[in-house]
């Protein structure tokens, strides 16, 4: 009768330690004060921080969707755990909360320690572009599940707020102004209709594009921008009345989750606005319409903030003297009964 071992059956055992070996080294470079053990354990130890009265943990998980089918085409595989960590930790800051540690999930076919070892560098530096710590982790080998050079990558974010500093939208008023901060790229949203719309075109990913300056491939695959510490420094010297991180449903869907009351909504202009390149071609290629367009993607905003119209231009600047591009987008008026909570124009 014939032997089997975990290894005929397509799982590495051996593979697996040397993975996690490559990974600790990438993990260690994010601990902050309050890990309190490295990888290996059955989980992550993380202690509260001091200084809070009444500390409320806020926490997010998500997947970098589709844009991993433009790393596998590419066989780049070091920045795509940069956008694991901003799905998550763009969503949690939106209550007002400073990230503290993540945690991922790789599911692989086979599983090659190399290309693992990115996709945990990439998750690493993230973390460390977020100030939060990277404590834990799970790899998976599924052989039957996902092709050969194929993978999944989720995240699982936790921050803390202090409870009478949550940002809820329940202050948001008539007159209040909107900002948007600029965006690297398409993020991690959209990619099955930008893949579907250049594979109808037919072009390749390896294609150099003038209009990008690059290959579209390098073009999509710029990582997600992280707003984690220009969040906290903003958070620190104004109001913030809310905020909004521009992920999938575009503006249209994302900016109104500010909102906490039925008797407002927001206006904003797109005008102005800086759209990346690569939207306007995807656009193109796929005949799309422009609303299509601004349920979909970033369209150039990557996050959004609400502000007493006083502060407006000291948070813009604020913005702007961080390096960051802001922009004043629209504002908050009244809504009366049967409208939609956003005009976009």
């Amino acid at each position: 009768m014939e032997k089997w071992t975990y290894e005929k059956a397509g799982v590495s055992v051996e593979a697996g330690y040397d993975a996690v070996r490559r990974m600790k080294v990438h993990a260690a470079k994010t601990k902050i004060p309050g890990v309190l053990d490295g990888l290996g354990s059955f989980g992550g130890l993380f202690e509260l921080p001091t200084g809070y009265e009444s500390p409320v943990l806020v926490s997010g998980t998500d997947s970098v969707g589709s844009k991993v089918q433009i790393a596998f085409e590419m066989d780049i595989h070091n920045t795509i755990g940069i956008d694991c960590v901003a799905m998550c930790v763009n969503d949690i800051i939106c209550m007002g909360a400073k990230p503290l540690f993540f945690l991922d999930y790789i599911g692989i076919g086979g599983l090659d320690p190399v290309v693992a070892e990115k996709l945990v560098e990439g998750v690493s530096e993230g973390c460390i572009q977020s100030g939060c710590a990277l404590i834990g982790g799970e790899t998976c080998e599924m052989p039957d599940i996902y092709k050969p050079g194929e993978y999944d990558l989720v995240g699982f974010a936790v921050g803390v707020v202090e409870k009478n500093h949550v940002i809820s939208g329940k202050n948001i008023a008539v007159g209040d102004t909107i900002i948007g901060i600029a965006s690297s790229g398409m993020h991690s949203n959209g990619f099955t209709l930008a893949r579907k719309v250049a594979e109808v075109q037919g072009i390749s990913f390896k294609q150099h594009l003038d209009e990008l300056g690059t290959t579209l491939g390098e073009a999509l695959l710029t990582p997600t921008k992280l707003y984690a510490k220009l969040v906290e420094k903003l958070t620190s010297r104004f109001n913030i009345k809310g905020m909004a991180n521009m992920t999938g449903g575009g503006w249209v869907e994302n900016i109104p989750r500010m909102l906490s009351a039925d008797d407002v909504k927001i206006c904003v202009s797109k005008e102005g606005v800086e759209v990346p390149a690569i939207f306007n071609l995807v656009q193109k290629w796929g005949n799309v319409d422009e609303l299509e367009m601004y349920s979909t993607f970033n369209m150039g905003i990557g996050f959004t903030l609400c502000v007493d119209s006083a502060v407006a231009d000291d948070v813009l600047k604020a913005i702007n003297d961080m390096g960051e591009r802001g922009y004043k987008i629209g504002t908050v008026e009244a809504r009366l009964e049967g409208e939609k909570d956003i005009v976009i124009s």
